[in-house]
């Protein structure tokens, strides 16, 4: 704890220093921060298992731009952003920190803070425009060159083939992740995939976060394609007591279709892998007591059992068969052929974590949702004392002890697998100005302490090959739009320039090689 104090003091008096002194200053120059030393609390590189794999995250929607240009197909965000009153300050993506034309200078500097890897993902409507039929040649080049400057700069592409964006003209089509037509297309982009990049990409992601597709795009309204049921959000369409789960049934039927094409025709010649990511905070119950116990694993089965349950042992969860009923739908002996057992490695997204307990006098919803059959509810303090210090979104809390949890959690309950650390970090105001942002103590104090935390769950026995910051850079953060910074990298948005956080030279230090 002294130590950690003194390092943060340093850090303090570093950055009065710097913002005292002209000739240093962040906005014009930054060397100083480069040749600053920054203390990692005796962790590094080597305090890992070999051939750990150190990497940060983006998403295609969130930092490409070009929505509209180069031939690529509308997503199903593109529309959902343009509607009145969704957007914080009316933001879209159609430039967002135009990764399309700056990807070179992006995968410069991630070689230069010594990261090994980079987690993408590849827009499917830039791909099929339709969503089927014509391929757009103009999307193929630019993931073509993007993956080869990979290469040639040594560091190792991680494919995320979904990250939210079905395209549009699905959705207009058949309403998209609700038919069971999507399963084939799907596969069908995928296979693609698999065809036309998988002589370099080696390691394959499905899907990003199916339980927020599910929950927030189909249960709450909250995100693309916005729908729900009257009582939850102001949609025009849609139904929260059933839309998630057939979502959810039908992510987990086209991510074990994209994987048995894989496995059958790609992954013996190509010699490489292919998993899912999901999702998962950790869930600590409020008291000792029993119904705050059952409270706290209903959110894990619903949360992450929702998904890598059936992946591992074929069925839902106990609990969500209980609550959720015919509303449910059935495993049926030939999707638990396709689901079983479908996944290389699972990626886990952890941000934070909750306290969770029973509430006795929570009124019976008239319409139930994905949500309401937790059965429990959310606190992110006990007796006065919060959880951890909060970040710029109010969901966010820093709470290393939960990542051990969560990661010991998967080893016990889901054991065969091997996990990828595949997001994790902390947001900024949006509002930050570049010396304010850049001097990102907080930020640095969080990847720390996870990763010590982290490192703590390896040497108990889990089996985590892998850790991705989230984010590269700041960028567009969905419902949030700008005014939220998860980037170890400052993007000025009138110009576009990116300035390296301390963050980010941290993680240069940390990730050294000799």
């Amino acid at each position: 704890m002294t130590r950690v104090l003194l390092s943060s003091l340093f850090l303090f008096l570093a950055i009065a220093i710097i913002q005292a002194t002209p000739e240093l200053g962040l906005s014009n120059d930054h060397n100083a921060l480069e040749s600053m030393i920054f203390d990692t609390d005796g962790l590094n590189r080597k305090s890992f298992p070999e051939g750990f794999v150190f990497g940060t995250a983006t998403s295609a929607y969130q930092v490409e731009g070009m929505t509209d240009k180069a031939g690529r197909g509308p997503c199903i965000w593109d529309i959902f952003v343009k509607q009145p009153g969704i957007m914080a300050n009316g933001a879209n993506a159609d430039i967002t920190v135009d990764q399309y034309h700056r990807y070179k200078e992006d995968i410069d500097l991630l070689a230069k803070l010594n990261f090994d890897a980079y987690r993408f993902s590849i827009s499917w409507s830039r791909i099929f425009p339709n969503g089927t039929g014509e391929v757009n040649a103009a999307g193929v080049d630019y993931y073509n060159r993007l993956i080869d400057y990979m290469l040639e700069k040594g560091i190792t592409p991680f494919a995320n083939l979904y990250h939210y964006d079905l395209p549009q003209a699905l959705e207009d089509r058949y309403l998209g992740w609700l038919d069971r037509q999507v399963v084939t297309d799907y596969a069908d982009y995928a296979e693609f995939c698999f065809k036309t990049f998988g002589d370099r990409v080696k390691q394959w992601m499905t899907f990003n976060e199916p339980k927020v597709i599910a929950q927030y795009g189909y249960g709450d309204g909250l995100h693309a394609p916005g729908r729900c049921s009257k009582e939850y959000g102001n949609c025009t369409a849609g139904n929260s007591a059933t839309e998630s789960y057939i979502v959810g049934h039908n992510l987990l039927l086209s991510h074990g279709a994209a994987v048995k094409r894989y496995r059958e025709k790609y992954q013996e010649q190509q010699k490489g892998r292919i998993g899912i990511v999901c999702d998962f905070h950790w869930y600590e119950p409020l008291t000792r007591g029993k119904a705050d116990n059952y409270a706290a694993q209903r959110a894990r089965d619903f949360h992450l059992g929702w998904f890598l349950h059936p992946i591992t042992y074929g069925e839902y969860p106990r609990t969500m068969q209980e609550i959720v009923g015919d509303r449910l739908p059935n495993i049926t002996e030939e999707d638990r052929k396709l689901i079983q057992g479908s996944t290389d490695f699972v990626g886990i997204n952890h941000y934070t974590t909750y306290y969770m307990y029973f509430d006795r006098n929570q009124p019976e919803p008239v319409v139930p949702s994905y949500q309401t059959d937790w059965h429990a509810s959310y606190a992110s303090e006990k007796n006065g004392i919060p959880l951890g210090p909060k970040a710029n979104s109010d969901w966010l809390r820093v709470v290393p002890w939960g990542i051990y949890k969560a990661m010991m959690y998967v080893k016990e309950r889901y054991g065969q697998h091997r996990i990828i650390l595949s997001e994790s970090g902390m947001d900024d105001p949006g509002n930050f100005t570049i010396t304010q942002g850049t001097n990102d103590i907080m930020r640095i104090n969080y990847f720390k302490s996870y990763l010590k935390e982290l490192k703590k769950s390896i040497d108990d026995g889990a089996r985590v090959e892998g850790y991705y910051a989230w984010s590269l850079v700041d960028n567009f953060e969905w419902r949030e739009g700008y005014t939220s910074r998860f980037g170890i990298t400052y993007i000025d948005y009138n110009t576009l320039a990116r300035y390296p956080k301390m963050s980010a030279y941290w993680f240069k230090e940390f990730c050294k090689k000799s």
